[in-house]
């Protein structure tokens, strides 16, 4: 397949994620008779909400990046010869189709469907584990690849309840997967883009860290940008209920 059949084929794949936000989104506004601020669908601010997230989405991966050019394990070696930006403008709408889709489904609906009739630390610990379910038949997925995804899944969530709008998610997890894909030239979850701004090469040999053949997200890299989310956010809220 050559490189610009591919990156098509991926497009598709991220804009049919379409019908994940229509359809919970449908069920709950014609069958439940929800609100939709419920799933975190808030006006107010919603704009601001998803540039925060974005902004903090692009911040934290750069941080996993930057632990694995620190550690030699990721290596940028600068602008590459296959970006363009047609193509690039297609797959940051892909993404923000793709990202919002699983936080509607994952946080704005399961999690606060659970949360209504459970403990909030069950509905965060199973969404997030039904969130890394999801990925279990992604390439070059493993053990410390699925522990990362459920350790993302319960910092988003916690990131969504602080913040209370599922915009702030959707952003975050929209251009994470942007920046890894199609900025820094990695593994989205097993899935290689040539639509990249920068060349990036892992080393072999130091998939412990870099994640191999999953990308970053497979990796310590990972485990450690997420675990200090994971604090930070704790911390936030434990201040907070203190004052």
């Amino acid at each position: 397949m050559t490189p610009a059949n591919n990156d098509l084929k991926l497009i598709i794949m991220l804009f049919s994620n379409i019908g994940m936000i229509l359809v919970p989104l449908g069920f709950c506004k014609l069958i439940q008779k929800r609100n939709l601020a419920t799933l975190g669908f808030r006006k107010k601010g919603a704009f601001k909400e998803y540039l925060l997230g974005a902004a903090t989405g692009f911040l934290a991966f750069s941080a996993a990046v930057l632990i694995c050019v620190i550690t030699g394990t990721v290596k940028i070696e600068g602008l590459s010869e296959t970006f363009t930006m047609g193509m690039f403008v297609l797959f940051v709408l892909g993404f923000m189709i793709q990202g919002m889709a699983e936080e509607v489904l994952c946080r704005g609906y399961f999690m606060v469907s659970l949360g209504r009739r459970n403990p909030m630390w069950a509905a965060i610990l199973l969404n997030a584990l039904v969130f890394a379910a999801m990925h279990l038949l992604n390439d070059g997925i493993s053990v410390l690849a699925f522990i990362n995804l459920v350790l993302y899944g319960i910092f988003i969530s916690l990131y969504f309840m602080k913040r209370g709008n599922i915009w702030v998610a959707g952003g975050f997890h929209s251009v994470w997967n942007l920046a890894q894909g199609n900025i820094y030239g990695i593994l989205v979850s097993g899935m290689r883009s040539d639509c990249t701004l920068l060349k990036s090469t892992t080393v072999q040999g130091r998939e412990i860290v870099n994640g191999g053949a999953f990308g970053i997200e497979g990796g310590l890299a990972m485990t450690i940008v997420c675990l200090a989310g994971i604090l930070f956010l704790v911390l936030c809220c434990s201040n907070k209920k203190e004052s």
